[in-house]
């Protein structure tokens, strides 16, 4: 019977293969340079993100900015450490985001077959956040005023957003359309917890509040000399991709 197994490659074999694959690309033009009394990059070449500003909703509509600024301000509440989420950007960030490629999930595969999943394996359903946020603020506003006296999210009192919040994060308020309140819950706590703690240049984190609660340097060019200096506060201002909070546009 004819084998059609195919023969294992010997080391002389190997190694032949490897110097003529070296020989040939050897043979190629030579792609390095020489650079003298001039930097080796262009200055300003690079491509940062463009800065973030407020002015206008470009995803949500009125309602559900309104509603949206109510919960970032109860899941990041101003106290005497920092502002609350409303004030840093939070909702900014996230409208901003939603109206980009995050919101259509452009780098997910959510083409299915969808099954139950684990806790750890995140959410597994084929909506993408921007129609998770238009169904949820509208299921969330629905159900407050059908359980709340008339009342949407934002016209509740604090200790009352609290209280509906909770219940969302425990599971036990039934949305209406089918909603998954704790679902629901972890990714506007997610979304928050990016925009209150991402670089400025993105719309949150309003004159760096987070990180100079936490004394983080942000994208300083050079922080070496304190590295080694453990359990002492960082003495310098942070500094965001744009750069220093005075340089950046208000």
């Amino acid at each position: 019977m004819e084998s059609h197994c195919l023969k294992r490659p010997t080391r002389r074999t190997f190694l032949s293969s490897v110097a003529l694959t070296l020989i040939a690309a050897s043979s190629g033009p030579a792609l390095a340079r020489s650079f003298s009394g001039i930097l080796p990059w262009e200055e300003g070449s690079a491509n940062p993100p463009t800065q973030v500003l407020p002015g206008g909703w470009v995803f949500f509509t009125p309602e559900e900015a309104t509603t949206m600024e109510a919960v970032v301000d109860r899941l990041v509440p101003a106290d005497d450490l920092s502002i609350g989420g409303k004030e840093a950007g939070c909702v900014v960030y996230l409208d901003r985001q939603l109206a980009g490629s995050y919101g259509v999930s452009s780098r997910l595969y959510t083409g299915g077959p969808f099954l139950p999943g684990l806790p750890t394996q995140g959410y597994q359903a084929s909506g993408t956040p921007s129609q998770r946020y238009r169904a949820g603020l509208a299921a969330l506003n629905s159900w407050t005023r059908d359980a709340k006296g008339g009342k949407r999210f934002a016209e509740l009192a604090p200790d009352e957003q609290d209280s509906v919040l909770r219940d969302m994060e425990a599971g036990k308020v039934s949305l209406p359309n089918k909603v998954d309140s704790k679902g629901f819950f972890n990714l506007m706590l997610s979304n928050t917890m990016e925009g209150f703690f991402a670089d400025p240049i993105y719309g949150g984190n309003k004159d760096m509040a987070s990180w100079k609660m936490l004394g983080f340097p942000g994208a300083r060019y050079d922080y070496r000399d304190h590295v080694s200096k453990h359990n002492q506060p960082y003495p310098l201002p942070p500094v965001s991709i744009a750069g220093s909070t005075d340089w950046m546009a208000k």
